[in-house]
């Protein structure tokens, strides 16, 4: 038997059928009872008189009006076998249909209500109590707007009245109350009960359940929206980068052919300034929308961590507590470790700036395993396997639900004007995102807020540090540079630069005609300064067509972001490259190093030599987790 509410009601209505299926059936019994007594009277009255003397003559006729009179009740007692048979079968399909009736109703995922014409319930699903939390009892008790919110009980009355009037019901959406107190979003459908006169008798409304599908709607919008901003921030972001890259390159041009005493020499300065701020804006719009550089390489977060502490100290005051309470077996992750310190130091100046007259600030790593049943908790897709969860807390004056919402928005902020530039947390999103993770918050106005960052654990090892860069005796060369970049004001730019630290340059728009100037040099080529993305050709197969033609050959190469040209490749491991827009020393230092390399070259002068650079743009499924 069910113990879901509304069982009771159910085995009561069994237990009378059976008590009306017994008294019928003793009162069958009882008239075949006194149809058998009076068959024995008649015969107990007739045999006598057939033994009298003079009756001899009328016997036959005698005993032909017994048996008829016999037969007649014999032929009663038929019939009502046969009718408590009739009957017999049509309460039994009474009982299944009921307890059909009671399948559907204690066990429908929906909420069915039957109302009369008063607006008093008449019926009330079990489904009320698994889904509203109110007994039976206590939905009878109370008039049929009680749990209505207020603001959405004039629409529940139109609706109901429409019904009522004409016969037919329309959806609506309203808002009831749990008995926790909470309010849940209903979709209710009413369909009206006519009575044989055709009028409204009774309403039989079903309500189901739509709150976590409106979350789910919202938070898909809300997806598309952090989206379509990615894309129109890395569009633009990577447009402006080639645009600053021009103007840092001349504006550094200037610089150096202005002294120091001319009185120009300040606006110069303030441009390349600008230019350098513009810079830092473009970087953090493309790591929002995912399309920023990586240099990943396997890390342990604890030491990441461990190396920032002194300077978390000095960035969040002395009047803030810093802990720290890392996991000493925690596992590795695959990331930027660059990128990975931008996150951490982001939430910190979030933190400390919510903290103005001090709190606690608190940093933890663990291992988890995320299963189905962890990952199920997640209206977002999340991939199970094994994470490091990076958990930073503080107490200060936390937030409201709707600035949680919009707090990953690039350009939104809750600072004063002049404070932020809205692109912190934003920043924060797209790294964690681009490096496979996810990320969530927890915050309540006055009691703190918290981040939990999960990054999948790594099998492989930490690599080796390499040796230390060539030294670089000097920024000058005479060597043969093969320039490819599809951007016509860049390459004119980069030209410029490379002729005034004394290369021979070869100009090349994109990889095919790379490809010709490179076979049609008699000549050395020494290095292949290339753009990553370029139209048809991109520059990694630029790279290994003319390193199998040109064994010698170094290779920088040069990106902003990783656009749509190259997807999800992988650069080769060890690989010289440089960030748009790059400075004229920084390039002209980057081509020493990639030259001066004997071995394989070098990634950066301040990085190992087996890193890779992970050109990713995270799958769009993975966009359904905005927070």
């Amino acid at each position: 038997m069910s113990d879901e509410p509304g069982s009771d009601s159910g085995l009561a209505i069994r237990l009378g059928m059976r008590r009306i299926e017994r008294r019928e059936w003793w009162l069958w019994s009882s008239a075949v009872l006194v149809t058998l007594l009076l068959t024995l009277g008649l015969a107990s009255f007739v045999v006598p008189i057939l033994h009298q003397a003079g009756l001899e003559t009328r016997v036959g006729e005698m005993t032909l009006g017994v048996r008829g009179l016999v037969g007649l009740v014999l032929l009663f007692d038929i019939y009502i076998v046969f009718q408590q048979l009739q009957i017999y079968r049509i309460r039994r399909r009474l009982l299944e249909r009921e307890e059909v009736f009671r399948l559907i109703t204690e066990n429908a995922a929906d909420m069915i209500a039957v109302v009369d014409g008063n607006g008093r319930r008449v019926y009330n699903s079990p489904a009320y109590q698994r889904l509203l939390g109110y007994s039976l009892e206590e939905l009878q008790s109370t008039p049929a707007l009680e749990q209505v919110h207020p603001d959405d009980r004039q629409l529940v009355q139109e609706a109901a009245a429409q019904a009522r009037t004409e016969g037919i019901g329309r959806q609506i959406e309203y808002r009831m109350r749990h008995k926790n107190g909470t309010w849940r979003n209903l979709e209710s459908t009413a369909s009206a009960v006519l009575s044989s006169s055709g009028k409204v008798e009774n309403l039989v409304i079903v309500n189901r359940d739509i709150t976590d599908r409106r979350r789910l709607e919202e938070q898909f919008r809300q997806a598309q929206k952090m989206d379509a901003i990615g894309r129109l921030s890395g569009g633009i972001a990577h447009d402006f980068n080639n645009l600053l890259g021009v103007i840092i390159g001349y504006t550094e041009i200037l610089q150096e052919n202005t002294a120091e005493d001319d009185p120009d020499r300040s606006c110069v300065d303030e441009i390349l300034r600008a230019g350098q701020r513009a810079a830092s804006l473009t970087r953090q719009l493309l790591a929002f929308s995912r399309q920023q550089v990586l240099e990943t390489k396997v890390l342990d977060l604890n030491d990441v961590i461990s190396d920032m502490e002194k300077m978390l100290r000095r960035l969040i005051g002395e009047d803030i507590e810093l802990n720290t309470v890392l996991d000493p077996a925690l596992g590795n992750v695959r990331a930027d470790q660059g990128q990975l310190e931008q996150v951490i130091l982001n939430v910190a100046v979030n933190a400390r700036d919510a903290m103005p007259h001090g709190g606690k600030f608190a940093i933890t790593t663990a291992n988890v395993i995320m299963g189905d049943a962890e990952i199920r908790r997640y209206s977002y897709p999340f991939r199970p396997g094994q994470y490091v969860l990076l958990t930073v807390s503080d107490t200060g004056t936390g937030m409201d639900s709707g600035t949680q919402a919009r707090i990953f928005e690039p350009f939104y902020t809750t600072k004063e004007k002049g404070k932020g530039t809205g692109l912190g947390l934003a920043t924060v999103y797209g790294i964690v995102k681009q490096s496979d993770g996810y990320i969530e918050v927890h915050s309540e106005v006055g009691a703190g807020t918290t981040f939990k960052i999960f990054l999948p654990i790594v099998e492989a090892h930490i690599e080796p540090e390499s040796g230390q860069p060539a030294l670089i005796s000097s920024l000058q060369g005479q060597e043969t540079i093969l320039l490819a970049e599809d951007d016509d004001v860049l390459r004119v730019l980069a030209r410029n630069m490379l002729v005034r630290f004394g290369y021979t340059v070869l100009e090349a728009s994109n990889g095919e005609q790379a490809c010709d100037l490179a076979s049609k040099a008699t000549g050395p080529i020494h290095l292949l300064l290339t753009d990553v993305v370029m139209p048809g050709m991109n520059g990694r197969e630029l790279g290994e067509r003319l390193e199998r033609e040109r064994p010698e050959l170094k290779i920088v190469y040069m990106s902003g972001y990783t656009g749509q040209g190259v997807g999800q490749g992988v650069l080769p491991s060890g690989c010289n490259f440089i960030a748009k827009p790059f400075h004229r020393e920084n390039l002209a230092r980057k081509i020493r190093e990639a030259l001066e390399t004997p071995s394989e070259s070098v990634v950066s002068s301040e990085a190992p030599a087996e890193q890779k650079f992970l050109f990713k743009e995270t799958q769009d499924e993975e966009a359904i987790d905005r927070r």
